[in-house]
């Protein structure tokens, strides 16, 4: 897979793609990423990429003709299978999607800030619109990441033991069960005898309850 970045503060990744799944991902050469910064595409010669919005409302508005020029640059060399804008008025991310996301081969995110994008952009190239949650963050650039994280690690090879994903939360409609491990006794709080027994049925019925139980505590909606 690959995903390239549109965003006017490329420094903002620079530690996120050097540690972890998504550093081991890039080494063992299944995932790649490529930032780009808008305010190269920009003819202004400040660098400019904003302007005020027509409606004379407060806020600046990312003007569309460096986006439309940075995309279209992109898409001489590549055929993208979504091209995203990160918003909080987008479609809110979810598991499912990422299961989606984790099978394309070339995904391009734009990352947008101040008061917005030029509403033209997201007529004329975005395929797609993600928001992590029902709030505002100053840009992009944190959703943007956060759904490459999501995805990543669901390409096969990219975690040591692949069956792990398959235990997460949300995976089947469920919060994930409790997980423990050593020292059995903590404090009078011992490990729950069952997932010690070595029998694979008790041990998986027990799962299903005790995801069950987390998700009707906590996200009750789910099950709705």
């Amino acid at each position: 897979m690959h995903i390239d970045i549109l965003t006017l503060f490329p420094q903002i990744f620079e530690g996120i793609f050097s540690h972890s799944i998504l550093k081991r991902a890039i080494e063992k050469q299944l995932f790649s990423v490529k930032l780009h910064d808008i305010r190269d595409y920009s003819t202004n010669k400040h660098r400019k990429v904003d302007d005020y919005p027509y409606s004379g409302e407060a806020g600046m508005v990312m003007k569309i003709e460096p986006i439309a020029a940075c995309i279209e640059y992109l898409q001489q060399d590549k055929t993208y299978d979504e091209v995203i804008f990160l918003t909080p008025d987008g479609e809110t991310l979810s598991q499912t999607m990422a299961n989606f996301l984790s099978m394309k081969k070339n995904i391009l995110l734009l990352c947008g800030h101040y008061k917005g994008i030029d509403e033209r952009v997201r007529e004329l190239f975005i395929t797609k619109e993600i928001s992590i949650g029902d709030y505002v963050l100053s840009g992009g650039e944190l959703p943007a990441a956060v759904l490459c994280d999501a995805i990543v690690r669901l390409i096969p090879g990219v975690l040591n033991d692949e069956t792990s994903a398959l235990s997460d939360s949300f995976q089947y409609g469920l919060l994930s069960a409790p997980v423990y491990t050593r020292p059995y006794n903590f404090r009078g709080y011992p490990v729950p005898d069952v997932l010690l027994s070595g029998n694979e049925k008790l041990i998986a019925e027990w799962k299903l309850q005790k995801a069950i139980e987390r998700t009707e505590k906590n996200r009750p909606d789910i099950l709705e």
